[in-house]
């Protein structure tokens, strides 16, 4: 009797960490996966494949889906010589709460001495998996947000 409740907790333990591999697997990284500058390149010829004119276009913010919503395109306007660069995109609220993600830049040194023209930069994540391309998705980074339409 005590050899099968052994085993059987072996086995359920197994299964557990099988599980955690599988999710972790299906759960792609939120960190950036491309950072370049510019624009992102359109999916479709003569198509902005996500880019609206929802959204302040003088705040420099825009997100584009990559990748037939595989992937998001972040871009964000700034100094050539010090560009904001995304660098890890989280979960706000997922598809059932509202489709909502933010994304965090990295930190600048505050001496440091960039130009004042103003370029897109685009950085590039994998789409949540609690998010989803159905519905509109919010994008927020810092004070700023865009929505990105439906795919």
């Amino acid at each position: 009797m005590h050899s099968s409740l052994t085993l059987r907790r072996a086995g359920l333990a197994a299964v557990a960490v099988a599980s955690v591999f599988l999710l972790s697997a299906c759960n792609p990284s939120p960190r950036a996966i491309e950072n370049f500058d510019g624009l992102p390149v359109s999916d479709h010829e003569g198509d902005a494949d996500g880019h609206t004119d929802e959204g302040d276009a003088t705040e420099g913010l825009s997100a584009a889906w990559v990748g037939q919503g595989g992937q998001i395109a972040i871009t964000i306007s700034g100094s050539s010589t010090c560009p904001v660069v995304g660098t890890r995109i989280n979960v706000v609220d997922a598809a059932a709460d509202g489709n909502r993600v933010s994304v965090d830049v990295a930190e600048r040194p505050a001496d440091e001495v960039c130009t004042m023209d103003f370029v897109p930069h685009t950085t590039v994540f994998w789409t949540p998996v609690f998010v989803t391309t159905t519905q509109p998705l919010i994008v927020e980074v810092g004070d700023q947000s865009f929505t990105l339409p439906i795919k």
